[in-house]
This record gives structure tokens, sequence and C-alpha cells, in this order.
């Protein structure tokens, strides 16, 4: 029997990287997964992946009434939510200097604003002994030029998980916090624009994790699967890089 078996999850940012892989490793430890995201082209591929224990639900955590449609076609259908994994975020490299209010605003809204709502609404649908995990960043702790917007964002996610830690004790819900560290996703490919520069920046990353790599978005999952299950049932409040060692030595 999996680790998750008869388990309802969410995942949001759940059509690639990191949050696709989360939810065919929950699937295939039992549970049935609703995924979430902004693009349908790549929901629908990630769902034939997912096969027959996997919904998608096209949405922007950033705007509430997604939120409001994501979640009441979750109680109609099952009716509850055991596992939260809030997944979904961007990251757009901008320094001090270049920062506009309209980049300010597009991070916040959906890395800080669009997580926090995400975790408030699903609350009504979530059961004592439910997991809910925050996907932060390693950033949050590291200063790292030319992220500082995004970097404040997963600051205030990691706080997230230490308030909400003892606001949802009471309704026996655990919250915690992955911060993987660099990892080897489509987004690599997708801020270079040629192959070379993409291992050029491999590279660059490589360098700076004692591990000597780039992590991927599996071992990323696996932290989640832990963290989700009843493995970690005495865990809450904690951070978990996923990292390599860059934040730790």
């Amino acid at each position: 029997m999996g680790k998750l078996e008869g388990k309802i999850a969410v995942v949001t940012g759940g059509s690639s990287g990191i949050g696709l892989a989360t939810a065919l490793r929950f699937v295939d430890e039992g549970a049935y997964v609703f995924i979430t995201g902004r693009r349908k082209d790549e929901l629908d591929k990630a769902v034939a992946q997912i096969g027959e224990n996997g919904c998608a639900v096209q949405g922007d955590v950033s705007k509430l009434d997604d939120l409001d449609r994501l979640y009441a076609i979750i109680g109609q259908s099952k009716g509850r939510i055991d596992i939260l994994v809030a997944n979904s975020g961007i990251m757009e490299p901008t320094t001090l200097q270049d920062t506009s209010p309209e980049h300010f605003d597009r991070t916040f809204d959906i890395n800080a604003k669009g997580l926090l709502f995400t975790v408030q609404k699903a609350l009504p649908l979530m059961t004592n002994g439910g997991s809910i995990v925050l996907v932060a960043s390693v950033t949050s702790i590291k200063g790292v030029p030319g992220y500082g917007t995004y970097s404040a964002t997963k600051a205030a996610v990691r706080s997230y998980a230490r308030t909400w830690t003892r606001e949802l004790k009471d309704l026996g819900i655990r919250v915690n916090t992955l911060s993987p560290g660099p990892i080897d996703t489509p987004l690599v490919k997708a801020r270079t624009k040629t192959e070379e520069a993409a291992d050029q920046l491999r590279a660059s990353f490589s360098a700076a994790i004692p591990l000597g790599r780039m992590g991927t978005a599996e071992e990323v999952a696996s932290a989640a699967l832990f963290l989700a299950s009843d493995e970690s049932s005495f865990v809450a409040g904690i951070d978990l890089p996923v990292d390599g060692g860059m934040s730790q030595v």
C-alpha cells in the first residue's frame, strides 16, 4: 500500500517541473491529485501523464475567483482535502535598480498573496491530520543578486509556515515549508536563448552547490512526499532545504 493511499491532494502549479513531479509521485503512492495552472495546454499534457487518478483545474492563484472555483469543484467531487502543496510561483530576475512597481506587484500577488489565499480558502475542506506544504526557496535565506523581490516573497512564505503552525494546530493541520535550491527543470532552458547558454547556467549553479550538481524535480517530490505523509506526523513548522547543501555550509 502506498504512503498516501486514499488521500486527496491538491498541487498548485502542477503542470510542469516540481509541481508535476510531485503530483506524479503522489499518484504513485495512492493519492488522487488535483493540479492547477494557468496554461491549459500544459495542464492537458500533465493530466495525460498523471492518468485517471488526477484532474486539472485551470486557474491563476492570484485571482480569488479562480481559487473559489477550484475548491468548489473539489468539494463537489471529493468533499475533502488531505494534502495541499502550495507550489505556484513566478521568478523574474530583476536588480533593485530595474525593479518596477508592476514587477513587484506581480511577484507578490502570485508568490505571497496568492499562496496565502490558496491556503485560507482550502481550510474548510482540510481534514484533521491534514498536511500543508508551502514551497519556498533557499533564496529566502540567501542573498542572491537579481532575486530581491522573489526572495522577499519566499521569506514571507517561510514566515507563514511558522505562524500557521500555531494557528492551525487545533484543527489538526500541520504546516511545513519546502525550500528547493537550484533544480534542473524546464525553467532553466526557458531562461536562456540557446542550449549552450542553458548548459552554462547549469554549470554556474552546480559550482555553488556542495554536492556539485543541480537537483531534480523528482528529488524535491520525494521531500514533498515525506512532509505530506504520516511519516512526518511529528514534524511541523520546519523549513526543509532540498539544495545539495547550498544553504547549509
